[in-house]
C-alpha cells in the first residue's frame, strides 16, 4: 500500500501518497483526477505550490515505481526514456550525446547540473512551458509519449501534445509512462540554439535543427523546432517541405525564413521584447540554415 503523509510547511496542505507500481498510481488518478500531481522532480511542481500557483489536494510521487525508470535503446523502436529518467541521467548517457546530439545539446543548457539531477525529461514536456528547451529536440527527432490510465494506453505524436500554455490533450486520469524517441535519420546532423540572458535562465529563443541527406532535394531532412516563440512549441512543418524542392539553397533558405517569421507569435515578456524574439528567429534561423547546408 502506499505510504499515507501529512504536512504544514510554506508549501499549502496537502496529503503525500507515494505508489510501489503503476497500477497503484493509475488507481490514484482514476480516483482524484484533477486533484492529485504528480511529483518526479518536483522542479516546477514545488515552485508552483509555494507560489500559490497550483494547490494540490494531493501530491502523488511516482519514484518509487520501477517501470518509469526505463532507459533503453533499440534499432526498432529507437530511444525510450521512462518518466522518472533524470535529464542528469540523460546528460551523462553516451549514446544520447552521439546518436542524439541536439537532444543532448538541449539538456546540457537546460538550468544547472544539480537541478538537472532532479528535473526529469517527462516532466520538462508535461509542464506544457512554451519555453521547455527539450522539447523542440524532441519535435525534430519526432518523439512520442505514451499515455497510460485504467482504460488503457495510448501513444501521442509530441507535435500534437501541446494545446496552449500549460494545456495538453492529457485528459485527469492519465499519466505520462514513456517517452519514444526513433531512431534519427542515418547520418544526420544538428545542434540547439538557446538565447539566454543568463545561463541559467529560460529560453529568450530556442531553435533545434537537424539536417540530413543535404544533397538529393527529394530526401532532404531539415527539420526545425522553435520554444519561446509561440504559445506552444513550434514544429515547422512548412520548412520540412519546403527543401525538398529542388532549387537553389540560398533561395530556399530565404523563403524558409518567410515561413518561419509567419507561424512564430512571440510576446513580450521580462526576458525579451517581441521584437528581439523576431529578431533572433530570423537571423539564427539564417544562420542554422547556412551553416548546415552551405
Amino acid at each position: 500500500m502506499a505510504s499515507v503523509l501529512h504536512f504544514r510547511t510554506t508549501l499549502p496542505n496537502f496529503t503525500y501518497r507515494r505508489p510501489s507500481s503503476l497500477n497503484e498510481l493509475l488507481q490514484l488518478k482514476a480516483e482524484l483526477g484533477g486533484e492529485a500531481s504528480l511529483l518526479a522532480g518536483g522542479t516546477d511542481l514545488l515552485v508552483d505550490m509555494r507560489s500559490g500557483i497550483r494547490r494540490p489536494k494531493v501530491v502523488v510521487d511516482v519514484k518509487g515505481i520501477n517501470e518509469l525508470h526505463l532507459l533503453e535503446h533499440t534499432r526498432d523502436r529507437g530511444l525510450v526514456v521512462g518518466a522518472s529518467v533524470t535529464l542528469g541521467e540523460l546528460g551523462r548517457n553516451e549514446l544520447v550525446r552521439f546518436k542524439y546530439p541536439v537532444l543532448y545539446g538541449a539538456i546540457r543548457k537546460l538550468a544547472d547540473p544539480s537541478l538537472r539531477e532532479r528535473a526529469t525529461l517527462a516532466g520538462n514536456i508535461a509542464n506544457a512551458s512554451p519555453a521547455a528547451d527539450s522539447v523542440p529536440p524532441l519535435l525534430v527527432y519526432g518523439a512520442k509519449l505514451e499515455l497510460a490510465s485504467l482504460r488503457g494506453r495510448r501513444q501521442v505524436p509530441l507535435r500534437e501534445f501541446f494545446t496552449g500554455v500549460k494545456k495538453t490533450v492529457m485528459r485527469e486520469d492519465e499519466v505520462i509512462t514513456k517517452i519514444i524517441i526513433p531512431e534519427p535519420p542515418e547520418g544526420s546532423e544538428g545542434e540547439y540554439f538557446k538565447a539566454v540572458r543568463t545561463s541559467e535562465d529560460l529560453a529568450v529563443v530556442g531553435i533545434a535543427a537537424l539536417f540530413a541527406n543535404k544533397t538529393e532535394p527529394r530526401e532532404r531532412i531539415v527539420r526545425l523546432g522553435f520554444a519561446s516563440v509561440a504559445p506552444t512549441p513550434l514544429y515547422m512543418d512548412s520548412v520540412e517541405e519546403l527543401f525538398r524542392r529542388d532549387a537553389p539553397i540560398n533561395e530556399l533558405i530565404k523563403e524558409a525564413i518567410k515561413l518561419v517569421l509567419k507561424e512564430v507569435n512571440p510576446i513580450t515578456d521580462v526576458r525579451a521584447t517581441k521584437e528581439y524574439r523576431l529578431h533572433l528567429v530570423k537571423y539564427v534561423t539564417a544562420y542554422l540554415l547556412r551553416k548546415y547546408l552551405g
